[in-house]
């Protein structure tokens, strides 16, 4: 079925190539890189000054294709920060034309929050589309100091903090595990470190982020609400550098330079935190013997060659380790690699294939007399990943290719030694195999009208071994069937549609809409607010059927004052189905038939969206606003009712100023405000066995009280110089101190047993944080 597939895609790639090609035409390609790094720029400009709105941008690899009647044009390249320049060519022939492109230094000093066409955010043709630079993250205050683009992109509209200082997201009203996070093309199963207060991805080793809310491509699938890809930079190949900074609680390194001048280059970028090494002057022995740190290493090399052909391989491995007195302890991590093949085809057709390793796992150990035993868990894929990108005239860019995982879910295995009292436990792996084909063009229909259609045909198979079980509606198993090795025990085919449109009202506004279809076949078992260490993956088998999620959204943006602001404000509805949750009192731990203790139904979101931003000058920022609504209705909770998911919250606003005083001195601060979230509190209470129970009756009827808090930040650039710079960074998160409710619990006064009181628990007030960066150039 897939290879029938590729076949209709390239015969039909083949027949929309005869129909625009033309004798009299000819094509000018080639690759736009940063002059002093040699890395590829993403998104750069390529504009013929003879002909009005004609035009296109290098693609993630920096390679870009322009077909034109033959000709003497004048071709400007461009990017935002860089010099831009002017070349005359001849186009009489096919042309390889590759651009360097300089930073600008008169830019340097001037703040901009994204780094593409100034009114990009109007003329392109995808919504629900979100780009930061990450030389701006650095400047915004975040928790303990330390620079996180997971929590910068929660100041953007649409997009909740899923709590506390987490680098857990929410994306319009979807769950924390309905986003795709990409490191260079491998997911990334869980990306937090110390239980959500840091990001697995160091700032350092970012090239580039864009975080995708709603329409998302075809060539990206698997969850329903985001699509976050991050890809690293690929190191500096004309000179060694070395950069990294210290903090209170954490320090890291980068190191990057040539392997060979302008052929090849290498990126290892690492960092630590060092929070258990303050252990050892309390003065308490036992907590001496505790450990809190993790580490994570980001490294690439890549190599060109030839003019047509580069090859990049790239990995991340990423550990936490939590103990406590040597009893109990935990450790988690990711480790991802990618070997990746571009290669040119022709001027018109560009290849990339890539083989994709992803593995995320943990380990939970308890040492307690003669309780002796070990909890581990782990997901593995191995993923092979084909796709071209056409490019026949100015009007038309298709992708298309197809994507093949092979899944191992290891659910969970408890070890235990001889003498102690547990039993031990090995729950049934689990295997899948996900097949898909995408194909999508870019279509310039007139000057002002644009479209992106496309569609991704999803193919999902449950495979053995092991013994799959049936249940009757109260979630007890009636029957059991036993499969072999690789025997395929359920398949879903699921189409995904997607499209996107935009018209351009005047050369400063235009309006958007997009519709698209997003199934999901691996779902997350948690009980918790946002994801844990120890939260659990499951496939779509026979009784787990895919989510599936269908998005309209409809957009109008505007930008004023030579495009210095934007503002732009989205409406979306999102139908969703086959939304899990659990049943009243559900065991989902170490538990083989955790299939019976899920419920199934559907769930809707919708929302509106503002967005107000000030991009270039010394005071910029941005203003962002989500009135939203995210609810659910599943058979077996609240009587088949609609209730709020725990995700939902009306009001989310946030509000980022940066202030540049001066060349030297830079001033920010964050100020975020949210509904609280959605909760099951107790109705009330009785006594059984002279125990008091508490009664719980509405799922998610009640909230935690409003959120709010103000982060403020210094940046003092020291030094700067041909070849060194260094800068101080000072912040303060919460710096008014609220009291923000962590958790609350209830439980019996203990002075009137008749009465009960809620008792909340608060993480932070006044974190002041202070850190120290330099570069060597």
């Amino acid at each position: 079925m897939i290879h029938s597939q590729i076949k209709v895609l390239l015969l039909y790639i083949l027949s929309v190539n005869a129909v625009f090609a033309q004798s009299d035409k000819f094509t000018i390609s080639g690759t736009i890189k940063d002059k002093k790094t040699g890395e590829t720029i993403i998104g750069a400009i390529v504009r013929v000054n003879e002909l009005s709105g004609t035009g296109t941008t290098s693609n993630e690899y920096g390679f870009y294709s322009l077909t034109l009647p033959s000709g003497k044009y004048n071709f400007i390249y461009s990017f935002l920060g860089f010099t831009q320049q002017d070349l005359s060519i001849e186009l009489t022939q096919y042309k390889i034309v590759n651009i360097s492109l300089s930073e600008n230094s008169t830019q340097l000093t001037e703040v901009v929050v994204i780094a593409e066409r100034k009114d990009i955010n109007v003329t392109r043709t995808q919504m629900g589309v979100e780009k930061l630079d990450t030389k701006e993250i650095s400047k915004i205050p975040v928790l303990f100091g330390e620079k996180d683009i997971l929590k910068t992109i929660q100041l953007l509209p649409g997009i909740k903090s899923a709590g506390e200082g987490n680098s857990g997201f929410y994306v319009r009203g979807g769950g924390a595990d309905q986003n795709l996070i990409l490191l260079d093309e491998a997911p990334v199963y869980n990306a937090s470190h110390l239980l959500g207060f840091f990001s697995t991805f160091n700032s350092d080793a970012i090239k580039d982020l864009t975080l995708y809310k709603g329409g998302m491509p075809a060539q990206y699938g698997g969850r329903l609400s985001s699509v976050l890809d991050v890809k690293m930079n690929e190191g500096n190949n004309q000179r060694f550098g070395v950069s990294g900074g210290l903090g209170l609680i954490s320090s890291k390194l980068n190191v990057e330079g040539p392997i060979q001048k302008d052929k090849s280059s290498f990126l290892v970028t690492a960092r630590r935190t060092y929070a258990d090494l303050y252990l050892i002057f309390s003065k308490d022995k036992e907590m001496r013997k505790n450990q809190i740190f993790f580490y994570d290493l980001n490294a690439k090399v890549n190599y060109k060659l030839g003019e047509k052909d580069r090859l990049f391989l790239s990995g991340y491995f990423g550990r936490d380790v939590l103990s406590v007195a040597k009893t109990f302890g935990i450790d988690w991590g990711n480790s991802t690699g990618t070997m990746r093949w571009n290669h040119i085809i022709n001027q018109k057709i560009f290849l990339n294939t890539s083989f994709i390793f992803s593995n995320y796992n943990y380990k939970i150990a308890f040492n307690s007399g003669n309780n002796d035993f070990s909890v581990t868990s782990k997901i593995r894929d191995w993923n092979l990943k084909q796709e071209f990108q056409y490019f026949p005239n100015p009007n038309n860019k298709i992708r298309f290719g197809f994507n093949s995982i092979y899944h191992t879910i290891v659910p969970g295995q408890i070890t235990a030694s001889e003498a102690s009292g547990i039993n031990e436990i090995k729950l049934q792996d689990r295997y899948a195999w996900e097949n898909d084909v995408f194909f999508s063009n870019e279509w310039n229909a007139t000057d002002k009208l644009s479209i992106i259609y496309g569609v991704r045909l999803t193919s999902f198979s449950a495979l053995g071994k092991g013994d799959y079980y049936s249940y009757d509606a109260n979630g007890n198993v009636i029957a059991t069937t036993p499969y072999s090795n690789n025997e395929f025990v359920k398949t879903y085919v699921n189409p995904e549609p997607r499209l996107s449109a935009s018209y351009l009202i005047t050369p400063v506004s235009s309006v958007k809409v997009s519709y698209g279809r997003n199934i999901q076949n691996l779902h997350l078992i948690s009980n918790s607010t946002s994801t844990t260490p120890t939260d659990l993956w499951v496939p779509s088998s026979k009784n787990i059927k895919p989510e599936i999620a269908d998005q309209v959204a409809l957009g109008y943006f505007r930008n004023f004052k030579e495009n210095k602001y934007e503002f732009s404000t989205e409406i979306y509805y999102k139908d969703m189905q086959n939304q899990i949750d659990y049943r009243n009192g559900a065991n989902t731990q170490a538990n083989d038939k955790i299939e019976g203790e899920l419920l199934f139904g559907k769930g809707r979101a919708y929302g509106l969206e503002l967005f107000l931003k000030k991009k270039v000058g010394k005071f910029n920022g941005w203003i962002g606003y989500t009135l939203s609504r995210t609810k659910k209705s599943i058979d077996g909770v609240n009587n088949g009712n609609w209730y709020a998911a725990k995700q939902d919250r009306t009001h989310d606003v946030s509000v980022v100023g940066i202030y540049d005083i001066s060349p030297n001195w830079s001033l920010s601060a964050v100020w975020v405000y949210s509904t609280g979230n959605a909760i099951t509190f107790p109705s009330g209470k009785y006594s059984l066995d002279g125990q008091v129970q508490f009664l719980y009756t509405e799922r998610n009827g009640y909230r935690m009280p409003a959120y709010h808090r103000l982060d403020i930040g210094a940046t003092w650039y020291r030094k700067k110089t041909a070849t060194y710079e260094s800068s101080w960074n000072f912040s303060c998160y919460n710096a008014y101190g609220r009291e923000n409710a962590y958790n609350i619990n209830f439980r019996e006064n203990k002075d009137d047993p008749t009465k009960t009181e809620a008792v909340r628990t608060t993480l932070f007030r006044w974190i002041p944080s202070i850190s120290y960066n330099f570069k060597f150039k």
